[in-house]
């Protein structure tokens, strides 16, 4: 069986980071993290599909990002957590870019509850975005990926132990989608697609800081001192929390030829928290 990942040891250092006529979606883009990551894979020369369950903000975000880089950016409507909306959104960026190379599965929600008092219908909420929503883009991508590409998801360090009261549902998530990446990688690398995770610890984003006081405000309700939550997602052995370009730059490594003999592994970006 072939496996067609070329040696690319002598191309420069140039060439490797760069994206050029390649064309990448990010799901959950029109915000945060998912901006971030756009803007440098844009940058660095991608057109870029700019997926999120709100149309107006994806297509303001693509605005932006041409506004930027100059480039060509497209915001899409899609719902990860529905099959059949990935695959039509899917469809509509192909027609807009004409093909599929890098994909990123960052759409994630993270709502706290505790275990005894979780509704069945938030466990499955949870799983839908953060699990199913993987699969559901992988599935697309790779069935588009005529000559290959890469897929990078957006894991956490959630994904590696667990963080805090109320966070059941997410971890164990998390914990799925880093072992997702590693079997998709084993299906998908005959096809020369290449499978990785990146997982950042918190950082400060709408939807993290939103998050966080929701959490913090829950515990306090339920009589539980929230004192944990922010200190389990704050340790930084570097002095300071990361950035959503901090982690824009982690997911560029892995979804350009640089990062080429990798696949499988799942990238800690978590300023050294989780030793």
């Amino acid at each position: 069986m072939s496996f067609p990942f070329a040696d690319v040891s002598a191309q420069p250092l140039t060439d490797l980071l760069s994206l050029a006529d390649r064309r990448a979606v990010v799901t959950g883009g029109a915000q945060g993290l998912g901006k971030a990551i756009a803007l440098r894979l844009a940058e660095a020369g991608a057109s870029v599909a700019i997926a999120d369950l709100d149309q107006a903000a994806a297509a303001a975000a693509a605005a932006d990002i041409e506004h930027h880089h100059g480039g060509r950016a497209v915001g899409v409507a899609m719902d990860v957590t529905d099959a059949g909306a990935v695959a039509a959104a899917t469809d509509d960026v192909v027609a807009a870019l004409g093909g599929v190379d890098i994909w990123i599965n960052n759409a994630g929600i993270f709502p706290s509850a505790r275990l005894l008092d979780m509704p069945d219908e938030l466990w499955e909420a949870v799983f839908a975005v953060n699990t199913r929503g993987v699969r559901n883009g992988a599935r697309e991508a790779a069935r588009r990926m005529d000559e290959g590409g890469v897929i990078v998801n957006i894991v956490s360090t959630a994904g590696f132990r667990g963080v805090a009261q109320g966070l059941s549902a997410y971890v164990a998530s998390k914990h799925a989608a880093r072992g997702l990446t590693r079997q998709l990688a084993l299906e998908l690398a005959p096809r020369g697609i290449r499978v990785l995770g990146v997982a950042p610890s918190y950082v400060p984003t709408e939807g993290n800081i939103a998050a966080a006081q929701a959490a913090m405000a829950a515990m306090a309700e339920a009589g539980i001192n929230p004192s944990g939550v922010p200190s389990a997602m704050t340790q930084s052995l570097i002095g300071r929390l990361g950035t959503p370009d901090d982690i824009a730059r982690v997911v560029l490594f892995a979804a350009s030829d640089l990062s080429i003999v990798m696949t499988g592994s799942t990238l800690l970006a978590d300023a050294g928290e989780t030793l």
